[in-house]
């Protein structure tokens, strides 16, 4: 192949990438309508990627010209780096885009603490300005490495760019912490890192699969499946000793709020309800998960003034209706 025919299948090859991974964690209404979410591409991202697209053709063809046509290895190894960010999953890397979490202090098990926590920019300095989502500028979501344990939590900003809240962890062990948020003149991200809680750690196996949560009086029932690489819709529905209800009350601009994190790794899944007048007792969410495997989804949802979490553990499978083994433990 000439050098014309390799910059070509090049930079087509760039852009069938950069297409891909704009698709990736965005989560869908009906219509095929996608609003913007944890992992998925907004209008000005897809600006920049085609922007993107344009440098790396201008660059791969300098560099091919530079060295006599032998510019095929760089550019193919910048394919790769590019294809292995974009297809990461939020909540696995403490720092992105310049931007990294930096835990401060560690909670002790079964004592409140304040646990303090850093987001620096890319111009190593302490973040302070803060986009409003979803009626807070920061969501901090807890939970324990095997996903027995959540919590979400709003911390709060001091003007030096330190963010504080009052946490207890329940149980020794692993923690994994997640900040998600919208830097002023950033993109949406979330962070991760790890939390120690010292003691004798018993690691507890995964919840056994179940589409039906009991939280005090209420009970939720899942309906739908978690299929890779597409939108899912899944509806969930909150009764009380029996009747549904009707009367949920909005929390962080919704009636429902649902996280769904990656069994093994927890690679983190955050979406919100499709818009709707009802207060229940449906609550409807499209979800895109990247993986086949199990997942655990945990829904807040606020009714005569207190805001409960029911959980499930899920399974995604494919199209054809093929499912990874999941696990059984009913001992839950």
């Amino acid at each position: 192949m000439n050098a014309a025919g390799k910059l070509g299948a090049y930079v087509l090859g760039l852009a069938v990438v950069f297409g891909g991974a704009l698709g990736l964690g965005q989560v869908t209404g009906p219509g095929g309508d996608a609003p913007a979410e944890r992992g998925s591409a907004s209008p000005a991202a897809a600006g920049h990627a085609e922007t993107a697209v344009a440098d790396h053709a201008e660059t791969a063809a300098a560099d091919h010209a530079d060295s006599g046509g032998h510019g095929t290895d760089d550019a193919h190894q910048a394919t790769t780096t590019t294809t292995t960010k974009a297809d990461t999953p939020g909540g696995l890397q403490v720092s992105q885009n310049g931007y990294t979490l930096s835990l401060l202090t560690t909670p002790l098990t079964g004592r409140p603490m304040d646990l303090t926590f850093r987001v620096t920019g890319p111009d190593q300095r302490p973040v302070t300005a803060y986009k409003v989502e979803h009626d807070k500028k920061m969501h901090f979501i807890v939970v324990s490495r095997d996903l027995t344990s959540f919590q979400h939590v709003h911390p709060e900003l001091a003007a030096d760019g330190t963010w504080k809240t009052r946490l207890t962890l329940p149980a020794p062990g692993a923690y994994r912490a997640f900040a998600d948020f919208v830097p002023d003149g950033g993109e949406k991200l979330t962070l991760g890192a790890d939390l120690q809680a010292a003691g004798d750690y018993q690691p507890q196996p995964l919840p056994h699969v179940s589409r039906t949560a009991t939280v005090g009086d209420y009970t939720v029932n899942l309906a739908g499946n978690l299929v890779p690489g597409q939108a899912s819709k899944l509806t969930l529905t909150v009764s009380k000793n029996g009747k549904p209800v009707t009367d949920l009350q909005p929390y962080l601009g919704a009636y429902g709020h649902l996280v769904a994190l990656r069994a093994g790794d927890l690679a983190y899944l955050h979406v919100h309800p499709e818009e709707s007048e009802q207060a229940g007792p449906e609550i409807t969410f499209y979800a895109e998960v990247p993986s086949v495997g199990n997942y655990r989804l945990f829904l807040d949802f606020q009714h005569d003034d207190q805001v409960r979490t029911a959980s499930f553990t899920v399974p995604a499978t494919l199209a054809d209706g093929h499912a990874p083994s999941a696990t059984h433990d009913h001992g839950h």
